[in-house]
């Protein structure tokens, strides 16, 4: 079967490999569409970070590795002991690996496992394949009514999703996002399926201010131009934002964020940050404020996620920027992603 390998530093190779058997307590699935991600990108650019290079402490699986981690797909096989599941079922797939045993999975909390791992960055195959097969515990079913093409995008929203469980929303919040990204993006469409006071996203590139815009954000703000935390303060009525979601990583914004959020307020951090930043814990302790951490997902989050698009609640369709074949997922996938990513909001892979 055809799948697409990591090896290294720009060096992604689509190539035939056997295709992976079936056994007990899993699924195989055939993938149909997959999102290109920043940590491809990163992995691309300047891994391996993910990617194994000694066995992985679960998969036990080293580079090449198959890639590709937002996917959705058909099931072609149900594995002995497996229910709920039938050939022909569309699903989406949460790429959480865990081992199980640490103190993080003893308390259900496999999303910061000691050992964790993502199908298609650190094994168990990956979406940008033909068939891939997973334990039956990371396989969710899809309504029928959800195109697949949409159910790619579950895995990011399920990011976002987790961000704002995280953080304590109220109905009447008013928020800041920094960073209007994919993630960024995710975080606004989920504000917006549970309801929020008024949204405003600090980004530089004018193409995804106007995404930004477009899910729903009420104010653009351009740090270039604008001083973001007077712009909190002034929009809110002199108070600062209940909550900022970090979606951008950097130490310019992490001290705007400490400062814009009102007394009591919340710093909520998404991003993953590439280096040690300065940071100056005063700038919380004079607001008594809070700063909480986020990865990744959850199973509940999937739930969540897949029932707003379901119901309506959430319609990010429109977050889907282009459509690539497997064989040209390098060239007009990765490449068009690093040259022009401000044009993108999410790359799909069509297997």
């Amino acid at each position: 079967m055809r799948a697409a390998r990591y090896y290294g530093i720009e060096d992604i190779r689509v190539e035939e490999i056997e295709e992976p058997v079936c056994k007990e307590g899993q699924i195989k699935i055939r993938p149909a569409f997959v999102g290109i991600c920043g940590t491809d990108l990163h992995e691309y650019l300047g891994g391996p970070t993910f990617a194994p290079e000694v066995p992985h402490p679960v998969t036990k699986e080293t580079i090449p590795v198959t890639f590709g981690h937002e996917f959705s797909g058909t099931v072609l096989e149900v594995g002995q002991g497996v229910k709920g599941f039938k050939p022909g079922q569309h699903v989406s797939i949460q790429p959480t690996i865990y081992c199980g045993s640490c103190g993080a999975c003893a308390l259900d909390l496999q999303n910061v496992c000691y050992k964790g791992g993502f199908v298609g960055l650190s094994g168990y195959g990956g979406g940008l394949s033909d068939a891939v097969v997973v334990p039956a515990d990371y396989v969710l079913p899809l309504p029928e009514h959800i195109p697949l093409d949409v159910a790619a995008l579950v895995e990011p929203l399920a990011v976002g999703w987790h961000a704002v469980t995280q953080s304590p929303l109220k109905k009447d919040s008013n928020i800041l996002i920094l960073g209007g990204g994919p993630i960024g993006i995710a975080v606004i469409q989920a504000l917006r399926a549970r309801g929020c006071g008024q949204i405003i996203v600090s980004e530089l590139s004018a193409s995804r201010q106007k995404f930004a815009k477009q899910f729903g954000a009420d104010t653009i703000l351009d740090p270039r131009e604008d001083d973001i935390v007077q712009k909190a303060h002034d929009l809110t009525g002199g108070l600062g934002v209940d909550i900022v979601f970090d979606c951008a990583g950097v130490a310019v914004g992490l001290e705007a964020a400490c400062k814009a959020i009102k007394v009591k307020g919340t710093v909520v951090n998404v991003a993953i940050w590439e280096k040690a930043v300065p940071f100056q814990p005063n700038d919380l302790v004079f607001r008594e404020g809070k700063y909480v951490a986020c990865l990744g997902y959850v199973k509940q989050d999937f739930r969540d996620v897949i029932e707003a698009i379901a119901t309506g609640k959430m319609t990010p369709g429109d977050m889907i920027t282009s459509k690539v074949p497997l064989e040209r997922v390098v060239e007009d996938g990765i490449k068009e992603l690093i040259k022009n990513k401000e044009r993108h909001v999410k790359v799909l892979v069509e297997i």
